[in-house]
């Protein structure tokens, strides 16, 4: 379900289907095989220019909170909705100022096969501590990689884009 009309299908569902109190930006809606994740942005807190950056964080972390509360029973209804509609899960979270939170997610288990010198370097993680276990190991690298190549990624899930449009277009276009 990641081509670009599959998430366009999804986008747009949600921009219709969530409460525009919830869309003080819109959704931020992202999809992959296993999961759809929306990640609502919420109006900043207002403490004055004299509030500290600590008061800040506290007050976004605060009103993160409570929005999760507040708006557990209407968004369990629009997930169950979606799951139905998409055949897919879905996943929250909430952005308000700089403070992020994803609230449920799903952990996919992804099998591979590694060659000895890939095993070792995991292998060494485990034992320096760095992480518990081959498979934390290997989630750790992954969150790395997309930490510093975030804009390779980018460029290169741009390039798969217009892929995708030829493809889309066929060789009669």
């Amino acid at each position: 379900m990641t081509t670009d009309e599959a998430r366009e299908r999804v986008s747009g569902w949600f921009a219709g289907r969530l409460p525009a109190a919830w869309q003080h930006e819109p959704a931020q809606v992202v999809i992959d095989r296993e999961e759809i994740t929306v990640r609502l942005t919420v109006a900043d807190v207002e403490l004055g220019a004299d509030a500290s950056e600590v008061a800040l964080a506290e007050a976004r972390a605060g009103r993160a909170k409570a929005f999760r509360e507040d708006t557990r029973t209407q968004r369990m209804e629009i997930a169950r909705e979606a799951e139905h509609r998409f055949d897919a899960k879905v996943s929250w979270g909430v952005r308000i100022g700089d403070h992020a939170e994803l609230w449920t997610h799903v952990a996919a288990p992804v099998m591979t096969r590694l060659r000895q010198p890939e095993r070792l370097a995991l292998d060494t993680l485990v034992e320096a501590g760095v992480a518990r276990s081959r498979s934390d190991a290997l989630a750790w690298c992954v969150r790395l990689v997309g930490q510093h190549e975030g804009d390779w990624l980018a460029e290169l899930r741009e390039a798969m884009q217009s892929v995708d449009e030829v493809r889309r277009r066929g060789p009669a276009a």
